[in-house]
């Protein structure tokens, strides 16, 4: 396969520049009233998996407040879940099912409220199994190498009614977190978010497992892991660290989950400390990959440096590290402490957590590796669709989200030329928006206020066109001109040449500016620098 399709297959993004959308995708994606009239506080998701079967049953009681009156809410689940019942007020409430949304209708509408309400949810069904988890949504029904059940679950663009009754939607995500009560047959344990609370013989061949998360959390990481697994617990600074593998593989962690501690050194000292300190941190091996489901990271690498055994960069350097622990690691704080409200916007996710591979990476062992390892991920920019997505339509942006992402970042770093200043931006990015969710728009706002810099055009430029903005020279003698060509207007970016040692710097904008320079000086543009054509 060419290197395009191959990442494009890794990351599980649509290479169409065009789709025909539909009511299904303004349902799943869209702010209705319905949707937008309540809060979510809390979920309670009790179920009971059947592995032989295939089977998930049981209810998830959503505590909500109103933020405007209504007779109807908006919740979801997949068409092929068969909705049981939903109570309120111990009254079975009225509904009606149209693709994955659920509209509940009360008897009388609700009134807007500080007081919390709650109505229960029971479902069951036979969720459907990913084709390729996790590029695809869906549960992973496998077995262990001792013919155990091994069951896993990833959802993260497909969404997370595919197996529970939720608000489908990043716009909101429970206040107060969630308890996550799992039955499986005894002799298994479940995994996930959050601090485990104990578990509970139901006398009738199955043990319940309880978790409870105490932060905000948005709903596609909320997650189960089902299997033979034991526990290594670690602490490192104020963080509690926790494994969860394969009993055959118990022995591997000591040394190959080594790295967890450097890496939350460098995060903290780059993005602050850790944003789920209540709910700990968890690496929980998995039947697929990876996803980096809040405080309870899947983990799929087979115990193998670079993504699952390669390097995607070409430079060796991603050899020298397990892409899964760090990538999905970092979207601790970017994802999920900071998550987008539309899944259009992406970018915020994938962007500022692939740039912190490189973060890691000069952590380990220098800038000068850094930036040779994020422009050795140029190669794998397509350029072939804007990054952001369709707004209210579930719809992300393209695959360039990832590098074309981080070579965004990497270019305002040098714009900036000011290393120090650049880390107290990134690090105060991190810290503002800890457990908020946020648009495009606020990233700008906060970038440009940052900096004093104007950076609409900037960021407009490179997330919602294709081409490249280009660097225009002209010399004649002494006189040195240059301007911006790019799509968007009023654009200005701060570059610099390299002449005989020294940094000439100019600050381009769409109109010729004039510089003298001496006649026979030679300029270098530093191309690994700044993401542009010259």
């Amino acid at each position: 396969m060419k290197s395009n399709i191959i990442i494009a297959f890794i990351f599980g993004c649509n290479l169409l520049s065009a789709q025909n959308f539909t009511r299904k995708d303004s349902l799943q994606g869209g702010f209705s009233l319905e949707r937008m009239c309540f809060d979510v506080q809390h979920y309670d998701l009790d179920i009971k998996v059947d592995p032989e079967k295939q089977f998930i049953s049981g209810s998830n009681t959503i505590s909500f407040k109103m933020h405007q009156e209504s007779s109807t809410i908006q919740l979801d689940l997949f068409e092929n879940m068969k909705v049981d019942s939903i109570l309120f007020e111990n009254k079975k409430l009225a509904f009606k099912r149209e693709f994955g949304a659920v509209f509940v209708s009360f008897p009388s509408p609700l009134k807007v409220t500080d007081n919390i309400l709650k109505l229960q949810f029971f479902y069951s069904g036979n969720p459907i199994i990913a084709k390729n988890a996790p590029w695809d949504g869906g549960f992973v029904f496998s077995k262990d190498a001792n013919n155990k059940p091994w069951i896993g679950v990833a959802v993260q663009g497909t969404g997370a009614s595919l197996w529970y009754p939720v608000k489908d939607s990043q716009s909101d995500e429970p206040d107060r977190g969630a308890l996550i009560k799992v039955a499986v047959p005894n002799g298994l344990m479940n995994v996930s978010n959050g601090r485990f609370k104990g578990n509970l013989d139901l006398k009738n061949g199955y043990t319940r497992w309880d978790w409870e998360v105490k932060n905000p959390i948005n709903t596609y990481s909320i997650t189960l892991n089902i299997g033979d697994y034991v526990h290594i617990h670690e602490k490192h600074n104020d963080v509690d660290l926790d494994y969860y593998v394969l009993r055959d593989n118990k022995e591997k962690t000591s040394i190959h989950f080594a790295e967890v501690k450097p890496m939350m050194d460098c995060f903290e000292s780059k993005f602050g400390s850790y944003p789920f300190i209540e709910d700990g941190y968890k690496l929980i091996e998995s039947n697929y990959l990876g996803m980096e489901h809040q405080s309870a990271v899947s983990y799929g690498n087979k115990y193998r440096k670079g993504y699952a055994g390669r390097d995607n960069s070409g430079t060796g350097i991603g050899m020298k590290f397990d892409f899964i622990i760090i990538h999905e690691s970092a979207h601790e704080w970017f994802g999920n402490s900071i998550t987008s409200r539309d899944i259009a916007d992406m970018w915020i996710h994938e962007a500022f957590t692939t740039y912190a591979e490189s973060v890691y990476i000069e952590c380990q062992w220098g800038k000068k590796k850094a930036i040779e390892y994020i422009n050795g991920q140029m190669k794998l920019v397509q350029n072939s669709s804007p990054v952001i997505g369709n707004y209210e339509l579930n719809n992300k942006g393209s695959v360039d989200m990832y590098y074309k992402g981080t070579l965004i970042l990497n270019t305002l770093r040098n714009s900036i030329d000011d290393d120090e200043k650049w880390w107290t931006i990134l690090k105060k990015f991190a810290q503002t928006n800890r457990h908020k969710i946020v648009e495009t728009e606020e990233v700008i706002a906060f970038f440009s206020s940052e900096t004093g810099w104007n950076l609409k055009p900037f960021f407009n430029q490179y997330l919602k066109h294709t081409s490249l903005p280009v660097l225009e020279t002209k010399r004649v003698g002494t006189n040195f001109s240059y301007r911006w060509n790019t799509d968007v207007i009023d654009f200005e970016l701060p570059v610099y040449f390299l002449s005989e040692g020294k940094k000439i710097k100019i600050q381009p904008t769409n109109q010729w500016n004039t510089i003298k320079i001496k006649a026979n000086a030679k300029l270098n543009f530093p191309n690994e620098l700044f993401y542009v054509k010259f």
